[in-house]
């Protein structure tokens, strides 16, 4: 899974996610790829019509050359700043996951379509309450006016 909590002032938060699903199947990609993250990115960029601030964890897809490569020719529409080593009080995402775990806590998963199905869910839910999404950027110290 990989999501962006979204936020332009004046307007409502936003989440932007994609699940993986991953079956164990010889040869399938197991995790996000640099790819995958300059997708989700290029995907927020066209949803909300601006430039983008992107403040994000040292996921090792993040550090990649490629990765570097593709946030350097972008510069006049996309700025990064990476957060410390571990510093999840930071990052608004661990909050969005936090929300997200609390859905799936007791739930005997019949299988993995059925895990992932309510993983999509609880983060569609998130989605239409921005309350949630604002509440995961002020604890991170993102938004300052709310």
């Amino acid at each position: 899974m990989a999501s962006m909590s979204c936020y332009k002032k004046g307007e409502r938060s936003r989440l932007i996610f994609r699940v993986l699903l991953h079956r164990g199947r010889k040869g399938e990609r197991k995790s996000f790829t640099w790819q995958d993250c300059r997708d989700l990115i290029v995907r927020a960029r066209i949803q909300l019509g601006g430039p983008i601030v992107l403040v994000w964890d040292n996921l090792s897809v993040h550090l990649v050359p490629q990765m570097k490569d593709f946030i350097a020719a972008n510069e006049d529409w996309l700025t990064v700043f990476q957060l410390p080593s571990y510093a999840p009080d930071l990052n608004p995402q661990e909050g969005i996951w936090s929300l997200v775990k609390r859905t799936i806590g007791n739930l005997a998963v019949v299988n993995l379509d059925h895990l992932t199905k309510t993983v999509k869910r609880s983060l569609k839910k998130i989605q239409y309450r921005p309350h949630l999404i604002d509440g995961c950027l002020t604890q991170a110290g993102l938004i300052m006016d709310s």
